[in-house]
């Protein structure tokens, strides 16, 4: 597979050679680009490119998901631009170790060694997602940095800081092979005129209007799986969503069970856990009132690696996150999840 790049795809990867090659470059450069512009094109371009300039490079490329860093490795083979010594993870996996006791259970988690992470570029995709404190390891490492991400997405949700807030580079043109997807378009849409008008957009997309909405979700209650995902605006309506799903899934306990699809609500850095991660339990133990003994089997984990520790039983259902309850704070030495059947928008 492989395309021609655009003007504006072209000007920004000689921007981008110009900065790698300079001597006193500056720790990082951000890439902007809307859904469809060719960010990951433009990526596998350089890469390539990059190894004309110098053989044997080492670049490790890296984003905030398992599920997005299994789509870029996935595009960057069709591209042909993966490398001997290139490596593709998540940015946990790549920056983090665990700590094991005797019997190789997981106690925590720690940054790794200069020596370790030792690679001449990193290439951090979806860079709207990572957080001041992940972006602040990152460039611990002193190793240059692309940062690349939609600048139009929602920054994370702790703090102020929004890494693609400016990008210094920035791919506005939507390419013609992306502009046919209707997501795409209904973006763009969103954008330039901030206003949907109900309708069909294509065969799996349409804004329907709220007597139309009823009866498909009710469709998609009783036929929910794991490839369905709910958006929505408002906690509360969270809530009564997940209670939904679960009672069409046949959970006859309100409480979680074993199987049930769990969402991250807060960080724990030792334990390599982030807000907005899902999971599903493996296992489940309800010690006292306030916790529950889980193990929880995470999207981003490398395969067979699993979250162990305590839960609070408190935060499922409620509709906003719980840092202290009752003006008392119970919620310290546990980590909180919630259900993950539907998520709001942020």
């Amino acid at each position: 597979m492989d395309l021609d790049l655009s003007d504006d795809q072209k000007q920004a990867l000689d921007t981008l050679l110009d900065w790698y090659k300079s001597k006193d470059k500056t720790p990082f450069i951000t890439l902007g680009g809307y859904a469809g512009t060719g960010k990951t094109t433009l990526m596998a371009f350089l890469r390539r490119e990059l190894e004309k300039v110098k053989g044997s490079t080492k670049v490790a490329f890296c984003s905030y998901t398992g599920k997005a860093t299994q789509v870029l490795r996935k595009k960057l083979h069709a591209h042909k631009a993966t490398f001997p010594l290139d490596e593709v993870r998540t940015i946990h996996s790549l920056i983090y170790k665990a700590i094991t006791n005797e019997s190789g259970a997981i106690l925590g988690w720690q940054l790794r060694s200069k020596g370790e992470v030792n690679f001449d570029l990193i290439i951090v995709d979806e860079a709207s997602m990572v957080d001041e404190n992940i972006w602040n390891d990152l460039l611990s490492y002193d190793i240059p940095i692309i940062a690349v991400g939609d600048h139009g997405q929602l920054p994370p949700i702790n703090g102020t800081f929004n890494l693609m807030e400016n990008p210094q580079i920035r791919l506005e043109r939507i390419h013609r092979q992306a502009a046919y997807n209707p997501i795409i378009r209904l973006s763009v849409m969103a954008r330039e005129i901030g206003n949907i008008p109900k309708g069909s957009y294509g065969e799996n997309v349409k804004k329907l209007s709220m007597d139309e909405a009823v009866p498909m979700l009710d469709n998609i209650f009783r036929n929910f799986n794991d490839n369905y995902m709910i958006l929505c605006g408002y906690n509360s309506t969270r809530v009564k969503i997940n209670s939904t799903v679960r009672d069409s899934l046949g959970f006859e306990s309100p409480t979680p069970t074993i199987g049930d699809r769990v969402i991250c609500l807060r960080n724990n850095w030792e334990k390599e856990i982030f807000n907005g991660m899902l999971g599903t339990i493996k296992e489940i133990k309800k010690l006292d009132g306030i916790k529950y003994e889980t193990e929880i089997a995470m999207e981003s984990f490398e395969e067979g690696a699993m979250y162990k520790g305590c839960i609070s039983t408190e935060q499922f259902f409620s509709s906003r996150t719980l840092n202290n309850i009752n003006g008392i704070i119970r919620t310290k030495d546990v980590d909180l999840f919630d259900f993950g059947y539907a998520l709001t928008v942020h």
